[in-house]
């Protein structure tokens, strides 16, 4: 979800220190995030990583939407020295909580950019729906009405994972013409049917194959839960399915808990009939093979509607950024890839793919070209 990164060559961040000094502040600013939201501070001289730091507040909002209030959370600096940027979560039961996305979000305002983090209640159940986009989109609308927020009326949007590609549908609507300054895609996709038929299968757009994650073929199997078994049995499966999730994201910061929840799903998969079951069954044994052949008949139903697809909805004219993991097996980096080339047409398009992330999540060792790139993605998009 954001960056943790474990290991840096010293080699790697003097060529980007040298960098910053010779392309001046607007590269320093960009190193200084990278160096911030990685984790980086002891590796690099004191100044780079406090390079225009500031102390910021946080406080807690209800945003109105088209379906309602939703929770949300401010980041507000103290001396603001950037545009404000709507930062939508990933597909995650601890929403706008969720350790790494507050750490992103006080990461972008600690360099001095105010952020909303909303909630849309959809992403805490694990359900991919068209409300998504709508949320985000009303999201954006009121922060860019906010005098305090977005004096010239414009924000950027952040989103995660699924999230990335919620935000440049939502950034393509007319009632949010003129209020986006750029938009950036973090892991997410470019055509929802297109990524979902590759967790079934492993199968890539272009022939080649790759191993998908299990985590992506579960969310599958929550959201079409209501096609493959009887209704009585829909809401028990997806508590088991949910519960197996959730010790999926503990593993991360308990694994104790991670195991005792592992273990509870686990008993609630004895207590289902069939074929409920067997099909938590799968879940709990990550069975991705026997998953993906069943669920391949409903994916693009489930994913038929535009709007979940920025590839199937209209491009937004501002600036779309595009950072996706070389390795991604939940929404691989193909999906940038595409809807980069499907997005060029219509506006100006900042696509990297780098082996430095996993899935929208900086956790792998760099190199210096590696540093360099990111480094200038980030100052580029800072600096809209």
């Amino acid at each position: 979800m954001t960056f943790t990164a474990k290991r840096v060559g010293a080699l790697a961040l003097v060529g980007a220190l040298v960098a910053a000094v010779v392309c001046g502040p607007d590269w320093l600013r960009g190193l200084s995030f990278v160096v911030r939201a990685a984790g980086m501070q002891s590796q690099v001289p004191a100044f780079v990583a406090r390079w225009r730091n500031g102390p910021f507040d946080v406080s807690e909002l209800r945003l109105p939407t088209r379906h309602g209030e939703v929770r949300a959370r401010q980041y507000l600096p103290r001396e603001p020295r950037g545009r404000a940027v709507v930062l939508t979560s990933g597909v995650h039961a601890d929403g706008i909580d969720e350790p790494r996305l507050v750490k992103l979000a006080s990461d972008l305002a600690t360099g001095g950019q105010p952020v909303i983090t909303p909630e849309p209640p959809d992403l805490l159940r694990y359900e991919i729906t068209p409300r998504l986009p709508d949320i985000i989109e009303d999201a954006a609308a009121w922060t860019a009405s906010q005098p305090t927020l977005a004096p010239d009326g414009k924000v950027d949007l952040f989103g995660i994972s699924f999230s990335g590609g919620l935000s440049v549908v939502a950034a393509g609507r007319p009632a949010l013409k003129g209020k986006v300054a750029s938009v950036m895609s973090f892991g997410g996709h470019g055509d929802l049917p297109r990524v979902l038929a590759f967790l079934c299968t492993g199968e890539l757009p272009d022939g080649r194959h790759l191993a998908p994650h299990d985590y992506g073929v579960v969310v599958i199997l929550l959201n079409v839960a209501d096609r493959l078994v009887p209704p009585e049995q829909v809401e028990p499966l997806r508590e088991g399915i949910r519960t197996f999730l959730r010790a999926s994201h503990l593993t991360l910061t308990d694994a104790r808990l991670a195991e005792e929840t592992f273990a509870r799903a686990r008993t609630l998969q004895s207590r289902l009939p069939e074929p409920a079951a067997r099909l938590l069954g799968y879940v709990n044994t990550r069975d991705v093979a026997a998953l993906g052949p069943i669920l391949l008949p409903h994916v693009k139903t489930f994913a038929a509607d535009p709007s979940l697809s920025p590839a199937r909805s209209p491009a937004p004219t501002a600036p779309v950024y595009l950072l996706h993991g070389a390795g991604d097996t939940v929404i691989p980096s193909i999906e940038s890839e595409l809807l980069a080339r499907e997005l060029r047409p219509h506006t100006t398009v900042h696509q990297l793919s780098t082996p430095l992330i996993s899935h929208a999540e900086v956790d792998r060792e760099a190199d210096g070209l590696d540093i360099y790139r990111m480094v200038e993605f980030w100052k580029d998009l800072l600096d809209e």
